[in-house]
């Protein structure tokens, strides 16, 4: 077990708060005065993880740390019934880590291996928002009270002069019905781990999504990362939408002319770059966990595992 002493952890969790708190905190005030914003708000709803749960800072699984009485009064969550303290270490319980979790942790590992031996293809500029108003009425479109930057005929006009080219399933099935044949690809739920790549925002993004539904066994370091990563990506991703957003400050990524897609591919690139290392993590990370259920549960058990129990993950994370 690795030992972090009170002040090593203590300064790690200070970082993790700089990165989540404020973005958490105006989420749960704008939902408590029934507001909304169209940017950020995603990483809330979409990513499920429940924003006070993302401010609790801990330790990933096989880090004990140095921690005091005080410490445990100070940070109540630390005293939850997944982590055990003795001889003034604090450290999770792994034993109750479970069979259902180390299959999801083993296809995250597959996941992220499968999106790090393939090329990225960086020719997608952003189109998915595009798609997901194609041919909209105003009162249908997702995000009432922001207009569109082009009229209806000409938003549809410039999504048909360019390849449509979706490899993330939970974009491409917010697609209209009248968008989806336009895209050369079809992935599916079932088809995931043979279609994501590491140049697409969204895959990048859902780093924060598998981290933060392995918690708290992944620790708040990695799922913070991954949450900055994704509130970035979020931020390209809606600049260069068909929204216009500039009274929340935005000002457009025009994809819809050559020096637009050239600079999306730029920060593209940047973002799937910065990407490569938390998937790396991520991977080991799931990897030891997958292992961990495996070591602690008896032979008669695990020859019962049900079969359809990884299906059942997939579907269970949508």
């Amino acid at each position: 077990m690795i030992i972090w002493g009170r002040e090593q952890w203590r300064a790690r969790m200070q970082a993790h708060a700089a990165r989540v708190e404020a973005l958490a905190d105006a989420f749960v005030d704008r939902r408590s005065r029934g507001t909304k914003h169209p940017v950020h708000d995603f990483l809330f709803t979409y990513y499920s993880f429940a924003p006070a749960r993302l401010k609790q800072w801990v330790p990933p699984a096989g880090v004990g740390l140095e921690c005091t009485a005080e410490d445990l009064a100070s940070y109540p969550w630390l005293q939850g019934d997944r982590f055990v303290q003795a001889n003034g270490l604090l450290h999770l319980d792994t034993r109750r880590f479970t069979l259902r979790e180390a299959d999801f942790a083993s296809w995250v590992a597959t996941l992220c291996a499968r999106i790090l031996g393939r090329a990225g293809r960086f020719s997608c500029y952003g189109l998915h928002e595009w798609a997901m108003v194609y041919r909209q009425s105003a009162d249908e479109v997702r995000h009432q009270g922001y207009e569109l930057r082009l009229p209806p005929d000409e938003l549809a006009a410039f999504v048909n002069s360019l390849t449509v080219c979706c490899s993330h399933y939970d974009a491409y099935r917010f697609f209209t019905p009248e968008a989806r044949p336009l895209n050369v690809l079809n992935p599916t739920l079932e088809t995931r781990p043979d279609f994501e790549q590491g140049a697409c925002l969204h895959a990048n993004m859902d780093l924060y999504k598998w981290s933060s539904k392995l918690w708290p066994w992944t620790g708040s370091d990695l799922i913070g990362e991954c949450f900055e990563l994704a509130m970035r990506g979020r931020d390209l991703d809606m600049r260069a939408s068909p929204y216009d957003l500039a009274a929340l400050g935005y000002e457009a990524l025009k994809i819809e002319n050559p020096e637009g897609r050239a600079q999306y591919e730029r920060e593209q690139r940047a973002l799937a770059q910065q990407a490569v290392e938390l998937r790396r993590r991520l991977q080991s990370v799931c990897l030891t966990l997958s292992e961990l259920a495996i070591s602690h549960t008896p032979a008669h058990l695990l020859a019962q595992a049900d079969e359809g129990a990884l299906r059942q993950v997939q579907r269970a994370v949508l």
